[in-house]
């Protein structure tokens, strides 16, 4: 008989902190706590904001009638560690250290490791993060750049893709391990993996400007213009970086970062909205068909997920230009809490070692 699990999910945001409980893989509870920049701006930085956090969290438990003392694990979203292979994590005095200091960044998903950390501790059970966005499975080759001093690097969405590859390769009757697959994930940022065997050995930089524009950054741009609109364009430092994350992309061209907004301008006869959208597309379907190279052209699904992907006029505009390369999936959505409560029941279950950040 299967045993039963209770796990809490903490997934911190800049301005909100999501959190679940789970009784194996169904959510019996789940709740956004809303936290205001004012109250937030009190904190000079981001795990100064620990014990804040954490008191809310215990509250609304409280106000839902969970015990902590029923819980077998908690689970946080991972930050910016240092580079890792994907998987889940026992969390450990070291990447407490690292989550803390920044070692990679300040990024208000480091607290979810910090906060499961010390609920864990407090009950005596396990606390872990699943495939944070710093999981690096890339092929050395797919490091290099023409410039020496500069390599890519791998800052992606990992949690969903690795997710939704799992669902899907069961829904394909094979082992995530068994198939090539190429996965985009269609959000704020996007991401685009190619999986080989269950590693993902190549994907654009979701953060850093590499790949597509995405509804509020620029992607890849043409370098020496990007330098000269520097050099002789009235900017600051901090003016190009928000030019690349935050104020790129669709937010630049129309205005919103909102793809429902934008399809209602299209709607109601927006040429230039439309031409926006398409080339959005367009550039995320080259970024598929660069992936189908790196696997040599065999692939066995290209899969769409993340929020974009509810919109059917969006993902069909990317199936008509790579539905040659292999079956397209849409899978939508981005269903973290549950991807990290499934990381957790494989450890718990004995499906999968739990890995030791070192």
């Amino acid at each position: 008989m299967e045993n039963t699990y209770k796990i809490l999910v903490i997934n911190p945001g800049s301005t909100s902190t999501k959190i679940a409980v789970f009784s194996n893989s169904n959510n019996i509870m789940q709740t956004t706590i809303r936290h205001g920049a004012e109250v937030l701006s009190q904190y000079s930085s981001i795990a100064e904001q620990l014990s804040f956090r954490t008191s809310l969290i215990k509250e609304a438990l409280r106000d839902n009638n969970i015990d902590l003392s029923c819980l077998d694990a908690v689970v946080g979203r991972g930050g910016l560690l240092k580079p890792l292979k994907g998987g889940t994590y026992r969390i450990n005095e070291r990447m407490i250290h690292d989550l803390t200091i920044g070692v990679q960044g300040q990024h208000a998903s480091n607290l979810g490791g910090i906060i499961a950390k010390k609920i864990g501790d407090e009950i005596q059970k396990p606390s872990y993060i699943v495939d944070p966005v710093v999981v690096d499975e890339m092929e050395d080759i797919a490091r290099i750049t023409g410039i020496p001093e500069i390599k890519r690097t791998s800052i992606f969405h990992a949690l969903n893709q690795k997710a939704v590859a799992r669902c899907v390769s069961k829904e394909l009757s094979k082992k995530y391990e068994e198939l090539n697959l190429i996965i985009a994930h269609l959000g704020g940022g996007i991401s685009v993996g190619a999986h080989k065997k269950g590693r993902v050995v190549d994907v654009n930089n979701a953060l850093e400007g590499d790949g597509p524009f995405t509804p509020e950054r620029a992607g890849e741009i043409p370098a020496e213009k990007l330098l000269k609109m520097f050099i002789y364009g009235d900017y600051s430092v901090p003016d190009i970086m928000k030019k690349l994350v935050g104020n790129g992309g669709l937010v630049a061209h129309l205005g919103t970062n909102d793809a429902k907004e934008i399809g209602k301008m299209i709607e109601n006869g927006n040429k230039d909205a439309a031409l926006i959208y398409k080339a959005m597309a367009y550039q995320i379907a080259k970024e598929i068909g660069s992936c189908a190279a790196v696997l040599k052209g065999a692939v066995d699904a290209v899969i769409l997920t993340g929020g974009i992907a509810f919109d059917s006029r969006f993902t069909g505009w990317i199936t008509e230009h790579v539905a040659f390369i292999s079956k397209v999936i849409v899978y939508p959505g981005e269903n973290e809490m549950q991807a990290l409560t499934e990381g957790t029941l494989r450890v718990l279950q004995g499906e999968e070692d739990v890995k030791e950040y070192a």
